[in-house]
């Protein structure tokens, strides 16, 4: 299938980079809150052999350290110090440390990480907080972006860019640091744990990493779909994303106001189990409503009156194409255009290949379905085929810029791509869906701008 003329892929790209690195938690087996009496019995011979040292050759082995290391790092002695202080519990056997030695036993229960090293993928997109420095009739943006490094474990991390007035994409140049949010609070809940992360004021938004904090959070943080949410308060920026532990997956919520501090919460309800769900900019009828696959192959729309629970919902998309017969999914939040809601979703076909569509929802009714793509707009052009899972483009959030949306995407969970998709002819293209797709001697596009036939729900 050749090229829609709606869609212009753009010539940039966004590549993993293994040279950008955090420093973590190391240990016998993860946190010593956790450590059994053999695995505490194993830092204690470490911490014993630091303080076996001589007292200058303790200062000068920290300042090899820190030569080694300094300049891939902000603040480090301060990582130091503040490791050490975790690990005070599993200390206790041993007395008072001088200044040197917390400093030198805290490098020890530390390690560098690659978080991007393996892939750089899944992006969604918002409009940037701050529009000051926006070109003359453009616009400001963040990225979110799924990092994946050793052990294939997944963070959240994020770019800046612009969108001049014509739709070229740029994306700002990275920091060569990097840091790991700093966990401020805490709170257990019966069906998880609520914390807050926060990063220095001073810090560039390409520094700031996500890294997993709870238990069901712990070997990912995966594909994030930001939105930009209007309450009654102002805007916050909201996405869910899927909680991985190694086993199980469940979806979780997180929200900032300024990309500084986040608070991650866990999602409840029957819909809660599956990934995938992707909320509304803003409440219809006074609830928040997501859309979301809870049975492996359709779409849903439900509602919630608190925003964490989730319960029920009605299928209002189903595989339809061939494109799409295993099952389709969504590709970020809804975006809201005159002739309705907008919403990108993905459809895998024959041999796991991955493509994306787009379906127009009723703007008072979300479960009513305009029209809908019969092929898919994007799909893996022969440069996009080969990664770590060939095959596949896939986006977490596109973004409205006047008359065209801007559309990151990922190439075969690898590596990011960027597109412009011009929104009159992207509507053109598509035609009433359910019952009247087939009907003989029907129009069967949908007039941009006119999208008046309803579709019976699937």
């Amino acid at each position: 299938m050749s090229q829609p003329s709606f869609l212009n892929r753009q010539t940039l790209y966004l590549h993993p980079d293994p040279s950008r690195v955090v420093v973590r938690r190391f240990g016998p087996a993860g946190e010593p809150r956790d450590f059994n009496p053999a695995e505490k019995a194993k830092a204690n011979h470490i911490v014993n052999r630091v303080l076996s040292l001589a007292p200058e050759v303790a200062a000068n082995l920290l300042a090899e350290v820190l030569e080694n290391f300094n300049g891939r790092h902000r603040n480090l002695l301060e990582r130091f110090e503040a490791r050490a202080d975790e690990m005070e519990d599993a200390f206790a056997a041993h007395g008072a440390f001088t200044k040197v030695q917390r400093q030198l036993v805290g490098a020890y229960f530390l390690h560098e990480y690659s978080f991007e090293a393996a892939a750089l993928f899944n992006p969604s997109i918002i409009a940037h907080p701050d529009q000051s420095d926006a070109p003359a009739g453009g616009l400001r943006f963040i990225l979110s972006v799924r990092a994946v490094g050793e052990g294939h474990i997944s963070s959240l991390t994020f770019r800046s860019g612009s969108i001049a007035a014509g739709g070229e994409v740029s994306v700002d140049p990275t920091s060569r640091l990097a840091t790991i949010a700093t966990l401020h609070n805490r709170m257990a809940r019966l069906d998880g744990e609520d914390v807050e992360v926060v990063f220095a004021a001073d810090s560039d938004i390409s520094e700031r990493v996500i890294f997993p904090v709870t238990a069901s959070q712990s070997n990912g943080i995966e594909d994030a779909r930001f939105v930009a949410f209007e309450e009654d308060e102002g805007t916050f920026y909201r996405a869910t994303y899927t909680a991985y532990d190694g086993r199980s997956i469940r979806s979780e919520l997180i929200e900032t106001r300024d990309f500084l501090s986040f608070r991650l919460s866990p999602l409840r309800g029957s819909a809660a189990v599956n990934k995938g769900m992707a909320l509304f900019p803003r409440k219809l009828g006074g609830r928040y409503a997501m859309i979301s696959r809870q049975d492996n192959e359709n779409l849903h729309l439900i509602y919630s009156d608190d925003l964490l629970t989730w319960n029920g919902g009605v299928a209002i998309l189903k595989p339809q194409y061939p494109w799409e017969f295993v099952q389709i999914g969504t590709c970020g939040s809804p975006i809201e255009l005159d002739e309705g809601w907008l919403l990108l979703i993905h459809g895998v076909g024959a041999v796991r290949k991955y493509t994306i569509g787009a379906v127009l929802l009723d703007k008072a009714d979300p479960s009513k379905v305009l029209g809908r793509l019969r092929q898919p707009f994007v799909q893996p052009e022969p440069s996009e085929r080969e990664g770590y899972v060939p095959n596949v483009v896939y986006t977490c959030g596109a973004l409205r810029h006047g008359d065209m949306i801007v559309l990151p995407y990922a190439v075969s969970d690898t590596f990011c791509h960027f597109a412009t998709v011009k929104v009159a002819a992207l509507l053109e293209a598509m035609q009433p869906d359910g019952a009247f797709t087939n009907a003989p001697g029907k129009d069967k596009r949908l007039p941009a701008g006119q999208p008046t036939l309803e579709s019976e729900k699937p």
